[in-house]
């Protein structure tokens, strides 16, 4: 069999719709670098229109954050792992295409604790 046909015989085997390896889709890159940090909750909103040339997975991202979404979300619709999902985010956010906010139950929770529900945390545990 020569060389042509098994190159043949590959693109026959080929169909629409097979997956894409994760490591073609990320650029080889498993992390987001100095990415801002985004938990499952963070809602995506595209700061603009794709243009030619972008890989389709980024393309996706930014029709689909025309309306926020969270980073769950995509990575469901993307069917892609939070991981990959964060990575082509991480893309988006340093060219400046999409803006991540942050939910205000998580910004809260994190940030600034409730005072008087930790001190009748305290005072229930000290009747104990």
């Amino acid at each position: 069999m020569s060389r042509g046909d098994r190159l043949a015989d590959r693109d026959r085997d080929w169909e629409e719709g097979t997956p894409v390896p994760l490591y073609i889709v990320t650029g080889g890159r498993t992390e987001a670098g100095d990415a801002q940090v985004l938990d499952l909750v963070t809602l995506i909103v595209a700061r603009s229109e794709p243009r030619p040339g972008m890989h389709p997975e980024h393309v996706s991202i930014l029709r689909l954050c025309a309306n926020p979404l969270s980073v769950a979300e995509l990575s469901a619709y993307l069917d892609l792992p939070f991981s990959a999902v964060h990575v082509l985010l991480a893309d988006l956010i340093a060219d400046s295409r999409v803006e991540a906010r942050q939910t205000r139950a998580a910004h809260t929770a994190a940030a600034d604790p409730d005072v008087e529900i930790l001190k009748a945390l305290i005072d229930g545990l000290q009747r104990l």
